[in-house]
């Protein structure tokens, strides 16, 4: 069995209080030291013949300790003796890399700690191995040393990041298998979708809720309540690579740009948007169910996606008129393509008091679409709420016949439901009820 921290924890408290008061001082100064010992599976390096091994991780996943324990655990091993320690500038390798909490200097154990030399951009081991310091703003400094493994962090913030990941390559020429460990928290950029495609990378993914343990609580309280199901928050704490889809109408600015911060506006009108499915059960397309509710300045709010997929067609006419009550809508706009009587029947017959507007698409989706997009574009369309899957299905929408993950492959449902509902509330001319606060 392997003996670890984790294994430990999962044991009664009286046998970990048993074997911690049997070590002696100099088993327990290993043991702190004993990566193999504390770190999760995912971050140990991996087996096999890979040359680059590529870490994209949330924020406090770990990912520096991960690093340094990679260089360290190379060092001990006697594997190399010329390594590249790489950042975004030079700053950022000495206070993270080198004399972070969790960089070289901090990991390292007192029978083998390194001396850290800044004047000359370099840590030396008591073996003789060097480590030298690069920043990827200066990519020349890498052309001309050689090395024999690399510690690449946060490729994703490097300004010159092709330029840089060059001149290092071309310098990974020394002994008999050159490797890098590459951590980052990720972003859509061309160097790492050409690395995540390359054969000999080992990718290794994870998330800021992988570590939460060791995370301080306020950190959980604070920082993750606040960005979780954000653009910036699938980035940072999921990881997530979030990118644009060519020609499509809504970007992932423009959702960022659409997150209203702060307490929810009075509004003078408030609908649902309904876009039923043609059939039922789970094979159907999902029921898009958006309420959106305009302000006095007639800036649009999406307030709730209750959206959902497998319903019976009595199940989607109840959810729909449950959230009219929800959000105190005014009335619920449905498209009527599939099955218009039907639709009026089933909502009516769930509370015949329910207004209702019918609207029939006689153009297409893209071309519906274009106006609600613009509006977005304008900042007149704001999201009071975080909507992962409506968003992601907005900006991977381009109008052919399939479009990105993350979003439904048969039909936009949800985005179908909101540009009903935006433009029954902004596009279409109405008289101005009284003002409500929800």
């Amino acid at each position: 069995m392997n003996f670890s921290a984790s294994f430990l924890r999962a044991q009664p408290q009286e046998k970990v209080q048993a074997f911690l008061t049997g070590l002696t001082d100099e088993e327990a100064a290993v043991l702190f030291y004993d990566w193999q010992f504390w770190a999760r599976k995912d971050q140990i390096p991996p087996p096999g013949a890979w040359t680059h091994w590529l870490i994209l991780a949330g924020r406090g996943f770990g990912k520096t300790r991960t690093g340094a324990e990679w260089v360290r655990s190379l060092v001990e091993e006697g594997a190399v003796r010329r390594i590249a320690l790489v950042g975004p500038t030079y700053r950022d390798v000495r206070a993270t890399m080198v004399e972070g909490e969790s960089g070289l200097l901090a990991v390292s154990p007192p029978w083998n700690r390194p001396t850290f030399e800044p004047s000359k951009f370099r840590v030396t081991w008591p073996s003789g191995v060097l480590a030298s310091l690069y920043s990827a703003d200066q990519p020349e400094r890498l052309r001309g040393p050689q090395h024999e493994a690399a510690w690449c962090d946060e490729l994703c913030a490097w300004r010159y990041d092709q330029e840089a990941w060059d001149q290092l390559m071309f310098g990974l020429r020394l002994g008999p298998f050159p490797r890098t460990c590459i951590t980052t928290t990720p972003k859509p950029t061309p160097l790492l979708k050409r690395l995540m495609s390359q054969a000999d990378v080992h990718l290794t993914r994870g998330s800021t809720f992988d570590n939460l343990a060791n995370l301080a609580p306020s950190f959980a309280d604070t920082i993750i309540e606040r960005y979780k199901g954000t653009r910036l928050g699938r980035q940072e704490l999921d990881a997530e690579i979030l990118e644009d889809t060519a020609g499509a109408l809504w970007s992932r600015s423009m959702i960022e740009d659409a997150q209203h911060q702060g307490e929810r506006p009075d509004f003078v009108r408030v609908v649902v948007g309904l876009d039923p499915p043609a059939s039922a059960g789970p094979g159907a397309d999902e029921c898009g169910l958006i309420a959106v509710g305009l302000d006095a300045r007639s800036c649009g709010y999406v307030i709730a996606d209750s959206s959902s997929q497998g319903l019976s067609p009595l199940g989607w006419a109840e959810a729909a008129v449950n959230l009219y009550y929800e959000v105190e809508a005014d009335r619920i706009v449905v498209e009527v393509n599939q099955g218009g009587a039907m639709v009026r029947a089933l909502l009516e017959q769930i509370d015949p008091s329910v207004p209702i507007r019918e609207v029939y698409a006689a153009r297409g989706k893209r071309v519906r679409a274009e106006p609600v997009a613009a509006l977005y574009e304008q900042g007149r369309v704001k999201h009071a709420g975080v909507f992962p899957i409506l968003e992601d299905q907005l900006c991977s929408y381009t109008g052919l016949a399939t479009f990105g993950a993350g979003s439904n492959a048969r039909s936009p449902d949800r985005m179908d439901a909101l540009v009903w509902a935006v433009s029954d509330l902004m596009l279409t001319p109405h008289k101005t009820l009284n003002i409500r606060k929800l």
